[in-house]
């Protein structure tokens, strides 16, 4: 088997119910290599875009990770979950009225430009040196740290409710199941994020992209063919 040092860039298309670190021990075991990272984690209930950084182009992981992203996703209202989307356990459920799109719009509206989020319990975010979401599975609730966040844009895509539709532009660090439970909050009737989706990372997107599939039971000089040289991020990033 050829082994030699491999270096760039490989978006994967994450599917449903596996976290970002097993398509990482895919990824090691089918390219026979250990230098592989991640830029930024997606919920095992969340598919799309996950870029892995392979060899050298581990330099550049944080580069990549402060980029925008681009996510569609589906909220639904009347039930508030502990984990802010349907992986969780029901925490609340309210009937949800018959608003008016104007009403929905609005209050997807309130959440544009910059403004502060407060992290999920259920976060990697570290508290004293634990991820929130061990302390979170303890039953402890901790105080978290609000963050600078920021919408460039957001879009509503369907409205049948219980259930928005939506795709949201937003900076690194952004919580879209926070989203959704904020959005149904401030609609008095509660919500969690049903399904999420990540289509773009900076100017990366899907279209070069292999499934998770073909990662596990793919070729490997096949995988490096559709992997991403670092010349080919610096011309795409236009730096």
């Amino acid at each position: 088997m050829n082994s030699e040092p491999i270096t760039g860039v490989l978006l994967v298309d994450k599917g449903q119910d596996m976290t970002s670190h097993d398509v990482v021990a895919v990824a090691r075991r089918t390219l026979n290599t250990k230098k592989i990272g991640h830029c930024g984690t997606l919920d095992p209930m969340a598919t799309g875009l996950l870029i892995l950084v392979i060899g050298r182009a581990t330099k550049i992981q944080d580069l990549l990770m402060a980029e925008d992203k681009v996510y569609t996703g589906a909220l639904e209202l009347g039930k508030t979950t502990n984990t802010q989307d349907a992986e969780g356990e029901v925490l609340e459920e309210k009937e949800v009225p018959e608003f008016s799109d104007e009403e929905i719009t609005a209050a997807f509206d309130k959440y544009k430009g910059d403004f502060y989020q407060i992290p999920p319990m259920v976060s990697a975010i570290k508290k004293d040196g634990v991820p929130l979401y061990k302390l979170a599975r303890q039953g402890k609730e901790v105080k978290r740290d609000p963050r600078f966040v920021h919408v460039f844009k957001n879009t509503i895509d369907n409205i049948s409710l219980p259930v928005v539709d939506f795709t949201v532009k937003c900076s690194k660090g952004f919580y879209v199941r926070t989203y959704a439970h904020d959005i149904g909050q401030d609609l008095g009737c509660g919500a969690h994020l049903k399904a999420l989706r990540r289509t773009h990372s900076g100017k990366f997107d899907l279209e070069r992209s292999v499934t998770f599939d073909e990662l596990k039971h793919g070729d490997r000089d096949e995988i490096i063919s559709k992997m991403l040289t670092l010349p080919e991020v610096s011309r795409l990033r236009g730096a």
